[in-house]
């Protein structure tokens, strides 16, 4: 094998050829008992880095068990601002993200600098922001939120304190309309679930009267009009489960669907149709961990994820008032 243990920062991963008879399922799981690591995944992860996690989760859960974990090393199977939350909360831990590219369009959205300027021009007002953030704009917040507790942490705040909600304006657009609220938003919007069509949707529900649509509230307002359940990823999961229908659509990153349908092999589960013909209900930022990059990032212990100590004392505070608000919460 040609070793070539660098990380190239062009690319965002190692990149080093890998001798075909290596089985790379067996390799991961040997690394991670040698290195005592522990691989979290989430959701919208390809389904065969799913089934080699750890612990597969939504954001919620995956920063409650990046807190609790005793591994020496995380492997994070997500995009870059979960393993930053990973971070932030271990500081003393190696946290491990496959390919450094792999972002968040929410997270791009909203520019520590820019929020800087944008939060300066509400005084008053609480920052409240979604978990699809960076470390940087997590450090100017107050509260952190994910989409499984952001109604019950807004429905915590006293109904005449002026909240900002940041980055994405479809999720606090929700909470707004469902919580009777004025918060005021930041403009940013996931690419996945913007691209879901409300034409194509109702023409699908016609198709299959009466099948139940589940929903992420990142989807725009006139997808989740039509939603009969409206849910973070392991909301829609459990939903599935426990509901009496076995024919679902779903609007959300279809990656979701892989265990949905572990879950209840008996039910069926249709993606929402995006606008275009393209495969876009699938992150193309989520995707870009792949299993090839999980074993050399596991062997070569890179990419590492690393941040300014100040900023990362900064977005602690925010991301635990979070977790200390959402105990109730299963």
């Amino acid at each position: 094998m040609n070793v070539t243990p660098e990380l190239d920062l062009t690319i965002g991963y190692i990149n080093q050829r890998i001798d075909p008879s290596v089985n790379l399922h067996a390799e991961i799981e040997r690394l991670k008992k040698e290195k005592n690591a522990v691989l979290l995944a989430h959701y919208y992860q390809e389904p065969e880095i799913q089934d080699m996690a750890d612990y597969i989760g939504d954001s919620l859960g995956l920063a409650r068990k990046a807190a609790e974990t005793s591994a020496d090393i995380i492997v994070f199977a997500g995009v870059h601002f979960m393993a930053e939350t990973a971070k932030i909360l271990n500081p003393n831990k190696k946290v491990l993200l496959p390919d450094l590219n792999a972002g968040c369009s929410l997270a791009d959205a909203c520019p520590a600098d820019e929020f800087e300027v944008f939060k300066a021009a509400h005084p008053g007002h609480i920052v409240i922001s979604y978990i699809n953030c960076s470390a940087a704009t997590k450090a100017q917040s107050d509260i952190i939120c994910t989409s499984s507790n952001a109604e019950h942490i807004v429905s915590q705040i006293p109904a005449d304190q002026p909240i900002i909600f940041a980055p994405d304006r479809n999720l606090g657009g929700y909470i707004n309309r469902k919580l009777g609220r004025n918060m005021v938003l930041w403009d940013g919007v996931c690419i996945v679930h913007q691209t879901f069509s409300e034409q194509k949707l109702v023409r699908l529900k016609a198709r299959y009267e009466g099948v139940p649509v589940l929903a992420h509230p990142e989807c725009d307002a006139p997808i989740l009009r039509h939603a009969d359940f409206i849910g973070s990823t392991s909301q829609i999961r459990s939903y599935a489960v426990t509901s009496n229908h076995d024919l679902f659509i779903v609007a959300t990153e279809e990656g979701i669907l892989h265990q949905m349908q572990k879950d209840s092999p008996n039910k069926s589960f249709i993606p929402a149709p995006p606008e275009s013909g393209c495969n876009c209900s699938q992150c193309p930022h989520m995707r870009l961990n792949t299993v090839e990059k999980l074993y050399l990032c596991l062997l070569h212990e890179l990419p590492e994820i690393t941040m300014d100590e100040g900023i990362r004392i900064k977005a602690l505070a925010p991301i635990n008032r979070m977790l200390e608000m959402s105990k109730s919460i299963a």
